[in-house]
């Protein structure tokens, strides 16, 4: 039960952030490279704050291994939806998410049964749904970068199966991240383009939806199987998609209901224990 409620918190988590990136970068509000930056920034110091206000020592300090992973994923990431759009982007940033985990896994010994490979083609199949129809042909170099970003965020989770304090582990990465990434958009921020709302939205990605959320997604991976951790996370375009509707008026369509039938039976699959 822990492992599932921290997981579902985490999966909420990522989809807020797809809301509020969303909302910041679509509405011109923020420039990318910012965004970026204060997201990380702003991640760090709220993991710092909560990290010295615990009473227990800190067991870990994170990695350099994660720290660039972090890094990487959050520069590819940005630049690659300057060139790609959206449907498209997602397609590519979990598919490369799962070829990451779920290869890893299987080089490691994990062996998910017969049902679990039908769970994994039902929810692949939902996210195609949702994302293919109306997709454009994607720029190369923007398709390389998302591939690339859904490698990273792929290392970057299966690090976190190591981990033995989430807290104290995602701060130090979210520091080392922080300065990597800085040193890596240096050269796009001379069109800085900031507003108060921007900045907001930044802010609450960045400590709350990130900082918090990748905390918890640390404290729940440990108890997940790498195949079964990648599978999970097909899970955020569908709940953004439903959140959106919910949130911000969006129409709730029918390729959505089918692509978020088709992904809830792939995971139901996966989790449900059948005698």
């Amino acid at each position: 039960m822990r492992t599932a409620l921290l997981t579902a918190a985490a999966l909420l988590g990522f989809s807020a952030n797809s809301l509020l990136t969303r909302a910041a970068l679509g509405n011109d509000l923020i420039d990318a490279p910012s965004f970026t930056l204060i997201r990380l920034i702003t991640g760090a110091l709220t993991l710092a704050v909560l990290l010295r206000a615990r009473p227990a020592r800190p067991s870990g300090r994170g990695s350099w291994l994660s720290g660039a992973a972090l890094a990487g994923y959050a520069v590819a990431f940005t630049v690659a939806y300057t060139r790609i759009g959206a449907a498209v982007g997602a397609l590519l940033l979990f598919g490369a998410v799962q070829i990451t985990m779920t290869g890893t896994g299987l080089v490691r010994g994990e062996r998910p049964r017969r049902i679990d490979w039908v769970g994994v083609a039902l929810a692949m199949l939902g996210l195609a749904a949702l994302t293919l129809p109306g997709a454009t042909a994607p720029d190369i170099l923007g398709a390389a970068l998302m591939l690339a970003a859904g490698a990273c965020w792929g290392v970057y989770s299966l690090a976190g199966r190591q981990s033995r304090d989430p807290l104290a582990n995602t701060a130090g990465n979210f520091v080392r991240a922080t300065a990597l990434t800085a040193l890596a958009l240096a050269p796009t921020l001379a069109g800085v383009r900031l507003s108060v709302d921007g900045v907001l939205l930044a802010t609450l990605s960045g400590s709350l939806a990130s900082g918090v959320g990748y905390t918890l997604w640390y404290a729940a991976l440990p108890a997940l199987a790498a195949w079964r951790a990648a599978l999970l996370q097909l899970l955020v375009p569908v709940l953004t998609a439903l959140l959106a509707a919910a949130l911000l008026a969006e129409v709730i369509t029918g390729r959505l209901v089918v692509a978020a039938m088709l992904v809830l039976a792939g995971v139901w699959l996966t989790i449900h224990r059948t005698r």
